[in-house]
Order: structure tokens, then sequence, then C-alpha cells
């Protein structure tokens, strides 16, 4: 435990910390606490962006978590993960396993009365493709 933490409680950990988090949060934004439940196999949302950035923890399972610019990933149960929102396109958030269920939760920082995500469509997925990591 580093010294910064050592006032905590017993049974309290700091699991994660985003540096700058509040430079990121869109002025007069709505925290939202969202759990994402995936069934075993679940491909997930299709590609699409968040009107926020996010902070969230895995739950539950393993999640194949791709973001643009960045290569996909395994999620496991204990691991957090951050998304700035806005403009990058989230790619994958699937369900890594095939025989058990998988579940993360989120908080999402934006505007009042914006929709959880908004799926990008193909036409702007092709314009942008030189953005995505290359794949395995």
């Amino acid at each position: 435990m580093s010294a910064e933490h050592a006032h905590l409680p017993p049974g309290v950990e700091i699991l994660a910390t985003l540096p700058e988090a509040a430079a990121r949060i869109p002025a007069g934004a709505e925290a939202r606490t969202v759990r994402v439940t995936l069934s075993p196999g679940d491909p997930g949302a299709p590609p699409h962006r968040h009107p926020g950035p996010l902070f969230g923890y895995v739950t539950q399972g393993e999640i194949l978590f791709e973001l643009e610019g960045e290569p996909p990933r395994v999620l496991k149960a204990g691991d957090a993960l951050f998304e700035p929102g806005g403009d990058v396109i989230h790619y994958q958030g699937a369900n890594n396993l095939p025989d058990a269920q998988s579940q993360l939760v989120v908080t999402m920082f934006a505007p009042p009365g914006s929709p959880v995500l908004t799926v990008v469509g193909p036409e702007e997925l092709a314009e942008r493709r030189h953005l995505r990591a290359p794949q395995p």
C-alpha cells in the first residue's frame, strides 16, 4: 500500500486512479452508473461512441475490449478500464467467454439527456479505418 493510501480503513482499496480526470468531463455533465451484462459469447454492441468519458471495472468474467487506436485486449474480473468518449470509436466490448456470463460496471460522465451510446455507420468506419490498430 502506498503512503498516500495508508489512511484508508481496513477493507477499502484503491483499484485504479485516473490523473486529471476532471479535465475530461464535459461541463454540466451528469454521472451515470451503468451495468453491462453479457451472456456467454455475446459480441456486445456494434462499433459506437459514448457522449463522454467513462471509468469502469470488470466485475465478472472476461471482456474483449477495443478502442480506436488501441489493440484489442482482454480485461478480466478485477481489471479497470477508461474510455475517453467523444470522437473515439469503441469497436469491441464483447464477452470473451463462450460458456459464462461477463459483466462490467462503468460510471459515465455525459451531458444530461444524451444517449448512452451512438452506433457508428459503415461509411464512417471505412473513413476512419486508418485510425484502428492493426488486428492480430
